[in-house]
């Protein structure tokens, strides 16, 4: 009896043993569950806004905003330099934003907010400042704020890119400007120095302000190319010359003779 009844407990144990065991598994599957729950609750998502009206603040878009959900970060666009510069001149100081982004710590909520909102209005009373401009919202599927620092990063370096092109070529310009400023400056000393002269040294001032070089003619040609010649070249040059000039004496001299002869020819026919 004794060993029937130590036996029972020892299965009574070990069934309470399970049980706890099983238990045990199950809160672990339980939290395991809440985990990714959680994890899948806090993604979150990013809602575009295509139009800012005048006079609005990121403060107040975080106040629209949390109202419908929990709100994190908001990054609003300004506007352009050269917009606020005419603004600037026409008068009004107030600085405007474009275009926005606000961040919903729920990607759920951003979504349902994208869809309810769109082309609403802003503002629910009448007396708000807003409740003429309608909401232009858009969910940004698979879109995180990284995605945004890196656009933003991006243009700041176009933006420093095209500023240092500006500013080489303003340079360019000014240095363009500055030469021809000192070549007009030259020419009108020219000028001036070219009234004083007396009328003989004109040609000389006009030779020395523009110092320009004239084609070289035949003669120069071959007068630089005999110059050239060694003193061999030369002497039968003047060999050459002056048996040229001996045929042509005797050719004179032999003439007359020949007039006489051919004429006397003729006389006879």
């Amino acid at each position: 009896m004794f060993e029937e009844e130590s036996e029972n407990k020892a299965v009574v144990k070990e069934m309470a043993e399970g049980e706890d065991e099983a238990m045990g598994l199950e809160e672990v599957e339980d939290d395991a569950e809440e985990a990714k729950t959680a994890k899948k609750t806090t993604i979150p998502g990013i809602v575009y806004l295509g139009h800012i009206p005048p006079r609005m603040r990121p403060r107040h878009v975080r106040n629209m905003m949390s109202v419908h959900g929990e709100v994190g970060r908001i990054f609003l666009q300004a506007e352009d330099r050269f917009v606020r510069k005419k603004k600037k001149k026409a008068g009004t100081n107030a600085k405007d934003f474009t275009e926005g982004w606000v961040e919903f710590r729920d990607k759920r909520v951003a979504k349902l907010v994208a869809t309810s909102l769109n082309n609403t209005p802003m503002g629910t009373r009448k007396k708000n400042r807003f409740h003429d401009d309608l909401w232009n919202m858009k969910y940004l599927h698979r879109f995180r704020w990284m995605h945004l620092s890196e656009r933003l990063a991006y243009e700041r370096q176009v933006r420093q890119q095209r500023m240092r092109a500006e500013v080489s070529q303003a340079k360019r310009e000014t240095n363009f400007y500055m030469q021809n400023v000192e070549k007009s400056k030259k020419f009108a000393k020219a000028d001036r120095r070219r009234a004083e002269q007396p009328a003989g040294d004109v040609t000389t001032s006009v030779e020395r302000s523009w110092k320009f070089t004239q084609r070289r003619t035949e003669e120069e040609i071959q007068a630089q190319k005999a110059r050239k010649m060694d003193k061999g070249d030369r002497r039968q040059l003047k060999q050459q010359l002056a048996r040229v000039k001996e045929f042509e004496q005797k050719s004179q001299s032999s003439r007359p003779l020949l007039a006489k002869i051919f004429n006397t020819t003729q006389a006879r026919e």
